[in-house]
């Protein structure tokens, strides 16, 4: 069973930054897709990032060129570095995972697998 925990929400004011993990245990993070969603209150579920198990990355047209997604192997953790960051951007960030398929890569949340219980991110000033 493979769980994961988002951290590294908070308050930011416009333009600042932050970073978010996302912690995997119960799989080794080499061989899973893991992407990072978003839902504002009152709005759909939103794709932000995938980072696939090979390595390649790929973002929302939202995020590209503000956001990064990333990985450790060795400790098992996902990151997602989140610069010049705006009001919009606020909304609960979940991680998710998936095993095996394209999901991830293309952002449809109903075929991930596994998901965290988010982590909120407020841009405000």
């Amino acid at each position: 069973q493979v769980q994961l925990l988002e951290s590294g929400g908070g308050l930011v004011q416009p333009g600042g930054s932050l970073r978010l993990s996302c912690a995997v245990s119960g799989f080794r993070l080499d061989v899973l897709s893991i992407g990072w969603f978003r839902q504002a209150p009152g709005k759909e579920r939103e794709w932000v990032s995938c980072i696939i198990s090979r390595g390649s990355m790929v973002y929302g047209d939202s995020v590209k060129g503000r956001f990064t997604i990333s990985r450790d192997n060795g400790k098992n953790t996902v990151y997602l570095q989140m610069n010049s960051l705006k009001t919009e951007d606020t909304a609960v960030y979940y991680c998710a995972a998936e095993a095996r398929g394209s999901s991830c890569v293309f952002g449809r949340a109903d075929g991930m697998d596994y998901w965290g219980k988010g982590t909120l991110v407020t841009v405000s000033s």
